[in-house]
């Protein structure tokens, strides 16, 4: 697909059918995020799998936004191996992995597999019930899979500012 369709066309998915991403497919994912910039190289991202019921189940109790999501990817970020910016108030870590996250969505689009990002979820309790080292923060939660009959992006998916409201040159 040309990359100004995937990024058109691409929604976010609210119903999913039972199907299973394929392998390939979810290998090409996460080689996309693999290879997603970082500040300084530093490659802080972790991108934990979820296909398991079990593990699933787990997601189910931290947020009613899976949606019946087959995969789940869970990125997070080692808080110990981000590059700090002069003054000492940012660091690159939830950056990063936002960074990562969009290569994976997008990377997701160019596949025909379906996603959503999920924020609405508590990211320590994320990192708790997954077992996650105390040094892991966890960024978001990526459903993945296809679209049930019927699902499609909800009505305000075209509506977008025009350039003039978002964009200032100096």
């Amino acid at each position: 697909m040309e990359f100004k369709e995937v990024i058109k066309n691409r929604y976010s998915c609210k119903k999913y059918s039972d199907k299973q991403v394929e392998p390939e497919k979810l290998t090409f994912i996460l080689e996309a995020g693999r290879l997603a910039p970082t500040a300084k190289n530093l490659q802080e991202q972790h991108i934990y799998v979820i296909q398991s019921a079990e593990k699933l189940a787990v997601i189910d109790k931290l947020t009613p936004c899976r949606y019946g999501a087959p995969t789940v990817l869970v990125v997070a970020f080692d808080k110990n191996n981000v590059f700090t910016y002069p003054g000492e108030k940012r660091d690159s870590g939830a950056e990063d992995a936002t960074i990562v996250a969009t290569h994976l969505i997008l990377a997701a689009a160019d596949e025909g597999v379906d996603s959503c990002w999920l924020n609405y979820f508590d990211p320590d309790k994320a990192a708790e019930l997954l077992g996650l080292s105390e040094n892991e923060e966890v960024l978001m939660i990526l459903d993945l899979g296809y679209a049930a009959e019927g699902a499609g992006p909800l009505p305000n998916h075209t509506s977008r500012k025009p350039l003039s409201e978002t964009v200032t040159y100096l």
